[in-house]
């Protein structure tokens, strides 16, 4: 059997699958094209209202799509109370804990989307695996929220003890709405002020107030961690490597020039990076602490004269510490960060803090060594001045200065070497593709029975005979019919399925070069796919184009440009629950912030010359099927007034381009 389009003809002719050409005949008029291609989703982004029954504008029957929660299949049942959520609420109360519920959230103390496995604690606690979600434990209830992406995935791999919270659906509170309405006014809520960043710390104890409940910060220890115990796994200590100027396009000393000059402008005399990703780009540094993101767990603390990285010394090497060295980098030991911090207050030094970012315990460990260090001022001089992220008439003495971090933005503007590494990545990435699909026709014509991780599997070994290729860029999702419906799916070994030639079929995947990142998503059908099928894959694609031909002012928000990828769903009721376009990162985080674009409005990030974005509109119908068209886009400048998608970097050329 040939692949065979998803147009609404009645009939369609073989396509070659090294071209994986599909067609739209004459039932969308509208759309006059050449073979096109079929694509991918994968945004970090959050959810929509559930999806309602349309007319199809083309024929008498309707598309209905249900949300989750009509098609719900029974979790895993067990009336046994859960041995982890005992053991965690024996811990709360424990004198020195004292706390009525604590909070688990995904990240680790850098804020990273994906997280090393030692580091896994809201996957350990409720056996939810997706990067996106928040456990609450009370000393009666447990709840999870995610968002839309992982709605079906987390029905599944939730016991009967847990709520799950489909976060952003109408009429769902949030984790702080919860606590208010199940606990007792006045309670106790315990956080790692190591895993939430200063802003969402605050934000947390400004709605718990309203019912008098108190955020307790537990500095000593995590209390997940200690009913983990043995069984956690060890942290990652695998060696740093330089990450070469001819790929990176620009010298560490270059890099720090710039950013110091960004502290003088601003006031201050010291910035701490946290962000690893930040951190890896600004000292040309990849590692491989985290599962297909090639960066190391460090802080970075650069002043006007220094800097110093904090970081597990074995996994420097003698090549990293002389790169370190000729930059004038200090390394210290990697929890040595607090009292760092505490060192810099007590020196004076001014403090640029990226409260959105920095966590918790950072942010407070400087605000309190600045009044310690205000006290004794005060003691010696006989007057005051103004306090942590104040005015002063003094500058010798410490204030925090509260903006974003500009190494996010600088990291996100691709400088030509890595437009290039990322343009020849791609292309080797593509002949790979190539020859995976080509190979997979001809299993599927010769009826070979193939499970979703052996195909997940070739795909990796046609990638890893590729030039500079180190790792995937985060877990194949290669989902067969209804699978390819959960948007994070990652198919398991025992219970994966087949791949179905008459079922509809995503494969959303990318790899790490040594000069780039890839992420890409193909959508395919080998037999003959339904009205319904070929209608919902049309406006998705439709979309696609709509995005991908835009023009538009320098400096117009992503969200500006959402509804070019939609309006062709939005037209018959449908919608996705994701954003739809994420930065890629060159080398780096295949999602990568500050840009992005989605329908939540809240991202003023200016989309500018030299980004590089991913276009990636889908529908998703539970339990049915999925479709993802999805390609990351360099963002160009065109006659000096509008930007365009004038490069695929998948793809090549565009027509409109």
């Amino acid at each position: 059997m040939n692949m065979r389009s998803l147009s609404s003809s009645s009939s369609s002719s073989p396509a070659t699958v090294t071209k994986l050409a599909l067609s739209i005949h004459s039932s969308f008029p509208t759309l006059n094209l050449n073979p096109i291609f079929f694509y991918k989703f994968k945004s970090n982004k959050h959810n929509k209202p559930p999806f309602f029954s349309i007319r199809n504008c083309t024929t008498s029957n309707s598309i209905s799509a249900k949300p989750s929660s009509q098609l719900r299949k029974n979790r895993s049942s067990n009336s046994d109370s859960d041995p982890k959520l005992t053991a965690l609420r024996r811990l709360f109360s424990k004198p020195d804990v004292s706390i009525d519920a604590y909070i688990i959230p995904s990240q680790d103390a850098h804020q990273s989307e994906f997280i090393a496995q030692s580091y896994a604690r809201r996957k350990y606690i409720s056996a939810f695996t997706g990067s996106n979600g928040t456990a609450v434990v009370t000393n009666d209830k447990a709840a999870l929220w995610t968002d839309g992406r992982y709605f079906l995935q987390a029905e599944k791999q939730l016991n009967s003890n847990w709520i799950l919270m489909r976060a952003g659906n109408p009429g769902v509170p949030t984790t702080s709405e919860w606590l208010n309405e199940v606990l007792a006014p006045g309670a106790r809520v315990g956080i790692d002020p190591f895993l939430f960043t200063s802003d969402a710390a605050e934000e947390l104890k400004h709605v718990i107030s309203k019912k008098n409940h108190e955020l307790v910060y537990l500095y000593n220890s995590n209390l997940v961690d200690e009913i983990w115990k043995e069984a956690r796994p060890e942290p990652p200590n695998k060696p740093v490597r330089v990450h070469g100027l001819k790929y990176a396009g620009l010298d560490v000393a270059s890099k720090l020039s710039s950013l110091r000059s960004e502290l003088v402008q601003a006031g201050s005399s010291a910035i701490i990076v946290t962000a690893l990703d930040e951190i890896a780009w600004l000292l040309n540094l990849r590692g491989s602490d985290i599962p297909h993101s090639p960066v190391v767990y460090a802080y970075l603390i650069v002043e006007i004269d220094g800097a110093k990285l904090f970081i597990d010394n074995s996994k420097v090497t003698e090549e990293v510490d002389d790169h370190l060295k000729k930059a004038n980098i200090e390394i210290r030991p990697y929890n040595s960060i607090v009292s760092e911090i505490e060192n810099l207050a007590a020196r004076g030094s001014s403090l640029w803090l990226d409260t959105s970012s920095v966590n918790a315990a950072i942010v407070n460990a400087y605000k309190a060594a600045c009044d310690r260090y205000y006290q004794n001022y005060e003691s010696k001089h006989k007057t005051r001045s103004k306090g942590f992220d104040g005015s002063i008439a003094n500058s010798d003495v410490p204030i925090a200065v509260h903006k974003s971090s500009p190494v996010s933005l600088a990291k996100a503007i691709k400088n030509e070497t890595e437009l290039k590494g990322m343009q020849e990545c791609h292309l080797r990435d593509a002949a790979a593709l190539a020859q995976f699909w080509d190979w997979l026709e001809k299993e599927i014509t010769n009826d070979r029975i193939l499970t979703e991780v052996e195909v997940s599997d070739k795909l990796l070994e046609f990638r890893s005979k590729q030039a500079g290729f180190l790792d995937t860029s985060f877990d194949t999702i290669s989902g067969s019919g209804p699978n390819g419906a959960i948007i994070h799916y990652k198919p398991e070994p025992g219970s994966c399925s087949t791949v179905d030639a008459n079922k509809l079929f995503l494969l959303d995947s990318g790899a790490q070069y040594v000069d780039g990142t890839t992420d890409i998503t193909r959508t395919v059908h080998f037999g003959k796919p339904t009205t319904r099928e070929k209608e919902c894959f049309t406006r998705v694609l439709q979309g696609h184009i709509a995005l991908d031909q835009a023009v538009f002012p320098e400096d117009t928000p992503g969200f500006v440009l959402d509804a070019f990828a939609r309006s062709f769903l939005w037209k018959v009721g449908l919608d996705y629950r994701h954003g739809t376009g994420h930065g890629v990162g060159a080398a780096l985080n295949v999602h990568e912030g500050p840009q992005g674009i989605s329908y939540r409005y809240g991202n003023l990030t200016p989309l500018v010359n030299g980004m590089i974005v991913s276009n990636e509109p889908g529908y998703y119908e539970d339990h049915a099927f999925g479709i993802r068209i999805e390609c990351p886009d360099t963002i160009l400048l065109d006659h000096q007034v509008c930007i365009r998608w004038k490069f695929c970097l998948q793809c090549g050329p565009h027509l409109a381009a």
